[in-house]
C-alpha cells in the first residue's frame, strides 16, 4: 500500500502504450494512452479493487499529463476516471488543451 507520494512509481511503458503504477514493486495499475498527432487519448484506467482509493489513477493521470505539458500535446480523455480527474484538478491543467467533445470509437 502507498504511504506516501514517494512511494508510488510511474513508468512510461511506451511499447505498450501504457502508464504503469507500482507500490514498491507490486504492479499498483495503469493507463493506457494513444499518441496522434498533437494529442494524448487516455483510453482506459485501471487500479486492482485493493488498491482504489489511494491515489494511484491520480499519479497515472499526472503522468499523462506531464507528458502533454512537455509535448505540447492536446490531451483527449476518453477514460471516464481521467475526465473527472481533469475536471476536478483545472490547476493541474492549467495552460494545456483538452478536447472535452471527441468520442471514443464505437465498442466492436
Amino acid at each position: 500500500m502507498p504511504e506516501s507520494e514517494s512511494s508510488v512509481r510511474v513508468v512510461d511503458n511506451s511499447d505498450r502504450s501504457r502508464y504503469r503504477a507500482y507500490a514498491g514493486d507490486e504492479l499498483a495499475g495503469f493507463v493506457t494512452y494513444r499518441i496522434e498527432p498533437g494529442v494524448v487519448v487516455l483510453v482506459h484506467t485501471e487500479v486492482p479493487d485493493e488498491m482504489s482509493g489511494q491515489g494511484i489513477g491520480c499519479h497515472l493521470v499526472r503522468s499523462a499529463v506531464r507528458r502533454a505539458r512537455s509535448d505540447h500535446l492536446t490531451i483527449v480523455p476518453w477514460c471516464p476516471f481521467a475526465r473527472g480527474w481533469l475536471k476536478e484538478h483545472q490547476d493541474a491543467v492549467a495552460g494545456l488543451t483538452i478536447d472535452w467533445d471527441t468520442p471514443p470509437p464505437p465498442a466492436e
